[in-house]
Protein backbone atom coordinates (compact mmCIF):
# COMPACT_ATOMS: atom_id res chain seq x y z
CA UNK A 1 0.00 0.00 0.00
CA UNK A 2 1.19 3.71 -0.91
CA UNK A 3 1.43 6.23 1.32
CA UNK A 4 -0.61 8.02 -0.69
CA UNK A 5 -3.44 6.26 -0.11
CA UNK A 6 -6.72 7.89 1.12
CA UNK A 7 -4.95 11.16 0.74
CA UNK A 8 -7.35 11.93 -2.19
CA UNK A 9 -10.66 10.18 -1.36
CA UNK A 10 -12.53 13.87 -0.69
CA UNK A 11 -11.62 15.47 -3.14
CA UNK A 12 -14.80 14.65 -5.13
CA UNK A 13 -17.14 15.68 -2.52
CA UNK A 14 -15.52 19.20 -1.62
CA UNK A 15 -17.12 21.66 -0.67
CA UNK A 16 -16.21 24.38 -3.06
CA UNK A 17 -17.19 28.22 -4.10
CA UNK A 18 -19.64 28.55 -6.98
CA UNK A 19 -18.33 29.11 -10.01
CA UNK A 20 -21.41 32.14 -11.47
CA UNK A 21 -22.15 32.17 -15.57
CA UNK A 22 -24.12 34.69 -17.53
CA UNK A 23 -26.39 34.16 -20.43
CA UNK A 24 -24.15 34.00 -23.43
CA UNK A 25 -26.07 36.23 -25.80
CA UNK A 26 -24.05 34.90 -29.11
CA UNK A 27 -25.09 30.70 -28.77
CA UNK A 28 -25.81 30.91 -32.82
CA UNK A 29 -21.32 32.05 -32.73
CA UNK A 30 -18.86 28.81 -32.42
CA UNK A 31 -16.20 31.16 -30.52
CA UNK A 32 -13.47 30.08 -27.80
CA UNK A 33 -12.76 31.46 -25.05
CA UNK A 34 -9.33 31.41 -23.44
CA UNK A 35 -8.02 32.34 -19.56
CA UNK A 36 -4.91 31.93 -18.54
CA UNK A 37 -4.27 31.30 -14.40
CA UNK A 38 -0.96 32.29 -13.66
CA UNK A 39 -1.01 32.45 -9.93
CA UNK A 40 -2.40 28.86 -8.74
CA UNK A 41 -1.53 27.48 -5.59
CA UNK A 42 -2.66 24.50 -3.83
CA UNK A 43 -0.76 22.54 -1.22
CA UNK A 44 0.91 19.09 -1.78
CA UNK A 45 -1.08 16.19 -0.17
CA UNK A 46 2.22 13.98 1.09
CA UNK A 47 4.51 17.32 2.03
CA UNK A 48 2.47 20.31 2.92
CA UNK A 49 4.37 22.58 0.88
CA UNK A 50 2.72 25.46 -1.69
CA UNK A 51 2.63 24.00 -5.11
CA UNK A 52 2.50 26.56 -7.86
CA UNK A 53 1.17 26.20 -11.68
CA UNK A 54 -0.33 28.06 -14.41
CA UNK A 55 -4.04 26.97 -15.19
CA UNK A 56 -4.88 27.63 -19.14
CA UNK A 57 -8.22 27.40 -19.98
CA UNK A 58 -10.06 27.46 -23.25
CA UNK A 59 -13.01 26.56 -23.63
CA UNK A 60 -16.39 27.59 -26.77
CA UNK A 61 -19.41 28.34 -24.56
CA UNK A 62 -22.74 27.45 -25.06
CA UNK A 63 -25.69 28.97 -23.44
CA UNK A 64 -23.70 30.09 -20.57
CA UNK A 65 -20.67 32.00 -20.08
CA UNK A 66 -17.75 31.74 -17.38
CA UNK A 67 -17.81 35.24 -14.86
CA UNK A 68 -14.98 36.15 -13.92
CA UNK A 69 -15.24 36.91 -10.26
CA UNK A 70 -16.29 34.40 -9.36
CA UNK A 71 -13.84 31.72 -11.15
CA UNK A 72 -11.42 33.82 -9.39
CA UNK A 73 -12.94 33.27 -5.63
CA UNK A 74 -12.96 29.42 -7.14
CA UNK A 75 -9.70 29.24 -8.06
CA UNK A 76 -8.23 30.81 -4.78
CA UNK A 77 -10.24 28.24 -2.64
CA UNK A 78 -7.63 25.70 -3.63
CA UNK A 79 -4.62 27.52 -2.16
CA UNK A 80 -5.16 25.91 1.12
CA UNK A 81 -6.47 22.28 -0.34
CA UNK A 82 -4.01 19.47 -0.12
CA UNK A 83 -4.39 18.34 -3.57
CA UNK A 84 -2.32 16.33 -6.85
CA UNK A 85 -1.88 18.10 -9.69
CA UNK A 86 -3.99 15.26 -11.79
CA UNK A 87 -6.45 15.81 -9.24
CA UNK A 88 -6.78 20.00 -9.55
CA UNK A 89 -7.36 19.23 -13.45
CA UNK A 90 -9.91 16.84 -13.58
CA UNK A 91 -12.23 18.61 -10.30
CA UNK A 92 -11.69 21.79 -11.74
CA UNK A 93 -12.54 20.88 -15.18
CA UNK A 94 -15.65 19.15 -14.00
CA UNK A 95 -17.02 21.97 -11.89
CA UNK A 96 -16.68 24.48 -15.06
CA UNK A 97 -18.39 22.05 -16.85
CA UNK A 98 -20.92 21.91 -14.70
CA UNK A 99 -21.40 25.49 -14.48
CA UNK A 100 -21.66 26.53 -17.82
CA UNK A 101 -22.10 23.36 -19.94
CA UNK A 102 -19.52 24.13 -22.76
CA UNK A 103 -19.94 22.43 -25.83
CA UNK A 104 -15.94 21.94 -25.89
CA UNK A 105 -13.49 22.81 -22.58
CA UNK A 106 -9.84 21.92 -22.21
CA UNK A 107 -7.57 22.85 -18.94
CA UNK A 108 -4.02 22.22 -18.81
CA UNK A 109 -2.15 22.48 -15.69
CA UNK A 110 1.55 23.59 -16.13
CA UNK A 111 3.09 23.47 -12.53
CA UNK A 112 6.58 24.99 -11.58
CA UNK A 113 9.70 22.33 -10.98
CA UNK A 114 9.30 20.62 -8.08
CA UNK A 115 12.00 18.00 -6.74
CA UNK A 116 13.59 18.39 -10.40
CA UNK A 117 10.32 17.34 -12.24
CA UNK A 118 8.46 19.73 -14.19
CA UNK A 119 4.54 18.31 -14.55
CA UNK A 120 1.81 19.36 -16.81
CA UNK A 121 -1.60 18.03 -16.79
CA UNK A 122 -4.26 18.17 -19.52
CA UNK A 123 -7.83 17.15 -20.11
CA UNK A 124 -10.63 18.19 -22.98
CA UNK A 125 -14.36 17.51 -22.57
CA UNK A 126 -16.47 17.33 -25.82
CA UNK A 127 -20.03 17.18 -25.66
Amino acid sequence: MSTYESKQDHIKELKTPPIEVFKNIYPDQNYRIDMEIPEFTAVCPKTGLPDFGTLYLSYRPNEFCLELKSLKEYVLFYRDVGIFHENVVNRVLDDIVLACKPRWARLNGDYNIRGGIKTRVSRTYSK
